[in-house]
């Protein structure tokens, strides 16, 4: 049970950043007057918008391959390479908080994080397929 707590951690430090970015947009909804359902209109609310949707895009490929990783290879690296992941999009955050022109470099770190486990993850199983049959 405990051999995945460091995974588990930040599994949970990036839901907590979702879940703050998530309370952003709700704030700059508020701030610059825009009703659900709408998702446009002032630009400082359309990047708040944006930085949570695209986090929101990712998570799917970064969770679960860091989970793999960690099952497969290792529980500190899989979660040395989800702060970088995280690292990645806080930086994304700040970045396109002030331009859009602003996000490439936290979005290289974490797509380059995301690369990492994914294909980590998908090189041990086929290799472990191959090497053990299917089973």
């Amino acid at each position: 049970m405990d051999s995945h707590l460091l995974t588990a951690l930040v599994s949970l430090l990036a839901l907590l950043l979702y879940f703050y970015m998530s309370v952003r947009v709700g704030r700059a909804r508020g701030k610059f007057d825009i009703a659900a359902p709408a998702t446009s209109g002032h630009p400082d609310f359309d990047r708040a918008f944006r930085i949570h949707a695209n986090t929101l895009e990712w998570l799917p490929l970064f969770l679960v391959s860091l989970w793999l990783f960690s099952i497969y290879w290792n529980d500190m690296v899989a979660a040395g390479v989800g702060v970088v992941w995280i690292i990645g999009r806080v930086l994304y955050l700040a970045g396109y908080s002030k331009a859009a022109s602003a996000r490439s470099q936290g979005f290289g770190i974490q797509a380059l994080a995301t690369g990492v486990l994914l294909f980590g993850a998908l090189g041990k199983v086929v290799w472990l397929l191959v090497t053990t049959g299917l089973h």
